[in-house]
């Protein structure tokens, strides 16, 4: 009892807030330790530099409450840390995060967040008591003795020269060392700082990208009336498709749909849809991403400039990204949540019809931009296809899998309903015409030991970029131009990047050309090439597939659907 007493009394001491403020800004430095690849060396350095430092931090005051409002930020982003490992069990927070929250709608983000109450809680127990004892002794002025500020600045500046040698030792050893990427929190600050860069950038878009131009010329028949549609799915993975070889009759409708062709080996540059709908829409790639995106315009020009009727419609809600100025870049733009709030997917055809039947000219291209597959799952189709069941959870935990999955899968049915109305649509004016899908990114449902879920982590999955990417022609277009059908069989079972590829082969199809178009990238060309696979990282850098995080159960997945990964 006497030994409880003592220990209840030495906690409630002002004195213990200084030793326990820096090991509880330390957790997420050990977390980082335990799940990053780092080296050893690079390891130690990003525990004994930032311990020291907060253990100093700790000793520059004997105010306690005072040291707590300090290490408030460091408190956010060491909780804002916990939450990410806990979501996708590795990585600092990204550039690329920080922008997905700019980008997100609440309702979004209201969906993610019911989904990480373990994760809150355990932030909460951490560090909200701290926090609410420090402002306690604040507002009673309670301090703790010179002495133990004497004791803790000691040893904090023991620990701290310790991380001083270690960070000189990590510098002379590490060649791709950097305080800037390795040191938590000082990488956390500069990807937020970026960040808000990249989004003053983004502000500017309308004036620098505005002298950019095509400059194309249509090598098809100016009064022939030509309709051609590029459908962008959302959170699509290839492997819950039965066109992709998967078990389950997710495609009825496509399985049986003539003129479709599908490409084999498809993976998109990005997980996330801020980067990899702008390169789906532009001639950008994980190579030329970086600062061109600010100075480059987007599909829907290109289509303006060929004498196109243009629509972009839009299932997703306006997040002032550059999918928006591209969607603006459009002569009819329609984001029809605007007023049809929780639409589904369907409801993009009737606006599709509405438009071709409105359009004054013969010439039309529509993007469609689709809510797809996105998590809640069982919210994006209706119930006549809930095909398999149960399908109703929502909680995200590997438990649930199994409904997870079910739901998932209808939402693939869905979209497969989808795509085949949008091709009906289109077929059923007997003209030339031809309907390209992929997706932005694919999804990540417990598939495997690293518990991974959702998309957007910082480092990548197989199933986060393998995605489906399909085209449907006509029989009035295959007739017209039967070596662009040709050609596009020819190149299906070659590796293709979506994000690379789709661009230029939907001009080409359309009979654009333009000094943007490389015949290499375009899969209904002869001159179409496979090159490195590439992945474009938080920092618009073009990456392997390791350096982006691939594992080699990653590796064997690609491998299993004879996708080359070098």
């Amino acid at each position: 009892m006497k030994f409880l007493k003592k220990i209840l009394s030495t906690i409630s001491t002002p004195a213990i807030l200084p030793w326990i403020m820096p090991f509880l800004l330390i957790i997420p430095n050990i977390a980082l330790a335990i799940t990053e690849p780092d080296p050893l060396l690079s390891k130690a350095t990003d525990i004994f530099l930032p311990l020291g430092v907060y253990m100093l931090l700790a000793s520059v005051t004997t105010s306690v409450g005072i040291t707590m409002l300090f290490a408030i930020p460091l408190i956010f982003f060491a909780g804002f840390q916990i939450v990410l490992l806990y979501l996708y069990g590795e990585s600092i927070m990204a550039v690329d995060m920080f922008l997905n929250i700019a980008t997100t709608n609440t309702k979004e983000a209201s969906e993610l967040l019911s989904n990480l109450i373990l994760a809150l809680v355990t932030v909460f127990i951490l560090y909200f008591p701290a926090l609410i004892y420090g402002i306690v002794c604040l507002i009673r002025q309670r301090r703790c003795t010179l002495t133990t500020v004497r004791h803790i600045r000691r040893y904090g500046a023991i620990v701290f020269a310790a991380g001083a040698l270690l960070l000189v030792a990590s510098y002379i050893a590490l060649p791709r060392f950097s305080v800037r990427r390795n040191i938590f929190p000082v990488n956390v600050i500069a990807n937020m700082i970026e960040a808000v860069n990249r989004t003053i950038d983004t502000t500017h878009y309308p004036s620098t990208s505005a002298p950019y131009t095509f400059s194309p010329t249509l090598t098809h028949d100016r009064d022939l009336r030509e309709i051609y549609i590029l459908i962008i799915g959302e959170t699509s993975r290839a492997d819950n498709w039965q066109i992709y070889g998967y078990q389950r009759p997710t495609n009825p409708r496509l399985s049986n749909r003539d003129g479709l062709v599908v490409f084999d080996k498809p993976l998109t540059e990005s997980n996330t849809t801020y980067k990899s709908v702008p390169m789906l829409l532009s001639p950008l790639t994980s190579e030329t991403f970086g600062d061109s995106i600010y100075y480059t315009q987007g599909i829907c020009s290109a289509f303006n400039e060929a004498g196109f009727n243009t629509a972009f419609i839009s299932n997703q809600q306006r997040n002032h990204s550059f999918i928006d100025f591209f969607a603006n870049q459009a002569q009819t733009t329609e984001f029809i949540r605007d007023n049809e709030p929780g639409s589904l997917d369907d409801h993009l055809v009737d606006h599709l019809r509405d438009f071709i039947d409105r359009s004054p000219s013969d010439k039309i291209f529509v993007v469609l931009h689709t809510y797809g597959s996105h998590f809640n799952y069982h919210e994006r189709y209706s119930d006549d296809f809930r095909v398999f069941t149960p399908d109703q959870a929502s909680e995200a935990s590997i438990e649930n899998r199994r409904q997870l999955l079910n739901a998932y899968d209808n939402s693939i049915i869905f979209t497969d309903y989808v795509i085949d109305r949008v091709i009906a649509s289109v077929d059923s004016l007997h003209i030339p015409a031809a309907v390209i899908y992929t997706s932005d990114h694919g999804e990540d449902i417990f598939d495997d030991a690293r518990g991974r879920f959702l998309h957007s982590s910082p480092t990548t999955t197989f199933t986060q970029i393998h995605v489906p990417f399909l085209m449907w022609f006509s029989d009035r277009y295959r007739d017209a131009f039967p070596e662009i059908y040709s050609n596009a069989i020819a190149n299906s079972s070659a590796n293709v990047s979506t994000t690379r590829s789709v661009f230029p082969t939907m001009l080409s199809i359309a009979g654009i050309d333009s000094p943007h178009i490389k015949s290499a990238d375009d899969v209904t060309s002869t001159q179409y090439r496979e090159l490195p696979r590439h992945y474009l990282n938080d920092y618009n850098e073009a990456v392997d597939l390791k350096q982006a995080g691939f594992k080699p159960y990653d590796f064997e997945k690609a491998q299993n659907y004879n996708i080359a990964t070098d």
